[in-house]
């Protein structure tokens, strides 16, 4: 089984400009919405049946800062350490990296109502880059039921890591949604979402 989480919102986010794999902090707003996630997978992993032969949860992240900070919180939550593994960062977007996601549109025409844009930045990877990394990486860790994982990555990393486990084609993988409000279940070959309490923005 993996749980699969998008880090809390960033102020990159919450302006509307590209992060790839440059760094933005999380909001007050992406520090609830990490804690939530943490009290959901409290809930889930308490319910849990123990595997036989027990097999120990794990947290693994990316190490972006705002992935490393949303894992660290639900970590401490769950009481256990995180590790980092480099092949779940985000997409680098190249030349767009820091930039607003209007402005680059603006600038090319060509991208308007393109699904596949965020693909297209200058210098930065394609889809067949970061599916990859990302599925190379599932590949490689223990079946089920001895899996027991908490992944924490992106949005477009995270579409990859839910189209290469549920063998999703590439026009379904761009149409998944990316929630900061929920986490995702792969087990069994099903997706299952879960959504979060609701969480405010704190004043």
């Amino acid at each position: 089984m993996i749980y699969l989480c998008r880090h809390g919102q960033t102020f990159h986010n919450r302006e509307g400009r590209m992060q790839g794999q440059t760094e933005s902090d999380l909001t007050p707003l992406g520090r609830a919405q990490a804690a939530a996630m943490g009290d959901l997978l409290f809930d889930l992993i308490r319910r849990d049946p123990p595997a036989n032969p027990p097999v120990e949860w794990r947290i693994v992240a990316s190490p972006l800062r705002r992935a490393r900070d949303t894992a660290e919180t639900i970590g401490a939550r769950l009481g256990l350490p995180v590790a980092f593994e480099d092949r779940l960062k985000e997409i680098s977007v190249g030349d767009w990296s820091n930039r607003l996601r209007d402005e680059v549109k603006r600038e090319a025409p060509a991208l308007q109502g393109d699904p596949e844009w965020a693909f297209k930045s200058p210098c930065g990877e394609t889809y067949e880059d970061i599916m990859g990394r990302v599925s190379g990486w599932l590949a490689e860790q223990a079946p089920e039921p001895e899996r027991r994982l908490i992944v924490v990555s992106h949005g477009i990393a995270g579409w990859m890591l839910r189209g290469a486990y549920g063998g999703l084609s590439r026009e379904q993988v761009i149409a998944l949604d990316t929630p900061q409000d929920a986490i995702f279940r792969l087990s069994n070959g099903q997706i299952d979402r879960l959504a979060c309490a609701p969480v405010a923005e704190p004043a």
